[in-house]
């Protein structure tokens, strides 16, 4: 299993060079942590979890022009290519294919622990002080609109409209992040994410006293 790990994160490595600062490799070795600790309570299968964790974005949706079948793609070849056994694979990639939220506002006909833990762990890395920086960098990178009182959050937004949203990015705390403590599929990711979420309403306070 080490082996295949330390492949696995040297595949990952060389694919995020120059990538997008808020889903960049330090943003996998997060999730990837994260999942680690949050699997030593809830005992997933281990390997599972962590090529899971490892190659959750290796081509996420939002950076190739929306195609969801690229990611569990490239992640099956590249398991298949280090010799990765078949059932382990197909559960990798279901996982790749149900992890992100916007395939939480469709239809999920897959469902395992180790979905639930991965799950979890992207997205504690998407509240808290570095979800809140995360979500500015991705906003900054697309050019949206800091803040526009004008333009209320749309908090019932279905999947293709959460797919072309372009609100602006504090918008996002309402359409996303602030949802996801009560999203948290694990007791060890809910409690994780308690203090995150406290401190983004923190930040909000300071955000709309300052204004």
């Amino acid at each position: 299993m080490e082996q295949i790990i330390e492949h696995t994160i040297q595949f990952v490595q060389e694919k995020f060079r120059g990538a997008e600062a808020g889903h960049d490799w330090f943003h996998i070795e997060r999730v990837y942590k994260n999942a680690l600790k949050i699997n030593e309570q809830e005992k997933g299968d281990l390997m599972v979890v962590s090529l899971a964790a490892l190659l959750h974005d290796i081509a996420d949706s939002k950076f190739h022009d929306g195609d969801e079948e690229l990611g569990p793609k490239i992640a099956g070849d590249f398991l298949l290519s280090i010799g990765v056994d078949a059932a382990i694979i197909e559960h990798v990639r279901q996982i790749i294919k149900n992890l992100s939220y916007k395939s939480s506002l469709g239809k999920i006909d897959f469902h395992s622990k180790e979905l639930d833990i991965v799950q979890d762990a992207d997205r504690l890395d998407a509240i808290g002080a570095i979800g809140i920086a995360r979500a500015f960098t991705y906003g900054g990178y697309k050019n949206r609109v800091l803040y526009d009182p004008a333009i209320k959050p749309n908090l019932h937004m279905t999947k293709e409209e959460y797919k072309t949203a372009v609100n602006p990015t504090l918008n996002h705390f309402y359409e996303k992040l602030l949802l996801l403590k009560d999203l948290m599929k694990t007791k060890t990711g809910s409690a994780m994410a308690s203090q995150r979420h406290d401190f983004m309403l923190s930040y909000l306070e300071q955000f709309y006293t300052e204004i």
